[in-house]
């Protein structure tokens, strides 16, 4: 089998190249993002492997038909930016990776905590430059604070744990709650009263029409001030603008981000030589209580190879395993 890899990084062809080195796979790699202005690259191809931000809609897939391709294997768990429908009704099939080390985003959603809550990349810079000076710096206890997560699938439950460690009082909110988490001292309730009384809120759900936006002026009104939002899912569960409202306002206090919505026109690339053409993700950076990151939460050697193996394994088996969680189309 030819594969067409896309979006792909030095670190990424490293792992594959790994995993693929005893298999008859021939990998190709290329550092564009596979859209309607890359189809080209697919002719001669069987299969491609994307990532997040690959836009892999109705019209590529019927290209991607025309040229050969059987299959389409996504080297991340959220499937969003693919058209499932016209997958199925095309014969192609669709692969993701539903769990690399769901501990590695948890973690780093704790990170930017950690780091809004003790501003360690205010005083970073201060230390550097010599100013030792504490005033603007305080913090608070994350023992006995109220957390909030909205989604407690893998991901969601490394987080609930870890900040029952910190000795929080873990919300949850799920459609399906899980039995488990709640046997670890954690809590179900109706999204609007997780949201009344969280100091934290959490985002670990996926994005689809039900929970685009979810955080937008509506359901700021209903949260403490100061409230701290944390979205290491998907960027477009929050609406940027109306956040950057909130931060006006003082109804969010703190704001870490590990996604953005229009995050596929500069993430994973260097745009330090470049002016961003995004006013509204340029004013959010400005906020001293903002920390963007750049779609890192899953950037661990765990994940990336759990990755790769994956993927290695969905394309040479061109099926699902028996659970059938690989397999989405």
């Amino acid at each position: 089998m030819k594969v067409a890899v896309f979006s792909c990084k030095p670190y990424d062809k490293r792992t594959l190249t790994h995993f693929a080195a005893t298999t008859e796979l021939s990998m190709t790699y290329f550092e564009s993002r596979l859209s309607m202005e890359t189809i080209s690259l697919v002719k001669g191809f069987d299969a491609v492997s994307c990532f997040v931000n690959d836009d892999i809609n109705a019209q590529v897939i019927r290209l991607l038909k025309q040229q050969g391709v059987t299959t389409i294997a996504l080297r991340c768990a959220g499937f969003n930016n693919v058209d499932l429908e016209a997958a199925k009704a095309e014969g192609i099939k669709v692969f993701h990776v539903p769990d690399y080390s769901p501990t590695s985003v948890a973690e780093h959603a704790v990170a930017l905590i950690m780091t809004l809550n003790r501003k360690t990349h205010r005083a970073y810079h201060r230390v550097k430059e010599g100013n030792f000076a504490l005033e603007g710096l305080m913090g608070f206890n994350l023992e006995g604070k109220t957390v909030g997560c909205i989604g407690t699938g893998r991901i969601g439950a490394a987080f609930c744990r870890i900040m029952k460690g910190f000795g929080c009082r873990v919300l949850c909110y799920d459609l399906h709650p899980s039995q488990t988490l709640i046997e670890q001292g954690c809590q179900y309730l109706p999204l609007d009263e997780l949201y009344q009384q969280s100091d934290i809120i959490s985002l670990h759900c996926p994005l689809n029409p039900a929970t685009h936006h979810l955080i937008n002026k509506d359901s700021l009104d209903k949260m403490k001030d100061g409230v701290m939002i944390i979205n290491t899912s998907r960027g477009a569960l929050v609406h940027a603008q109306e956040a950057i409202d909130a931060l006006y306002s003082g109804k969010i206090g703190y704001l870490g981000l590990d996604v953005y919505e229009q995050e596929n026109k500069i993430f994973f690339e260097d745009m330090s030589s470049h002016i961003i053409q995004d006013s509204v993700f340029q004013l959010m950076l400005t906020f001293p209580n903002v920390v963007v990151t750049g779609h890192q939460g899953y950037f661990t050697d765990e994940a990336l190879n759990h990755i790769a193996e994956t993927t290695i394994d969905n394309l040479l088996h061109h099926q699902s395993d028996s659970s059938g969680a690989r397999q989405l189309a």
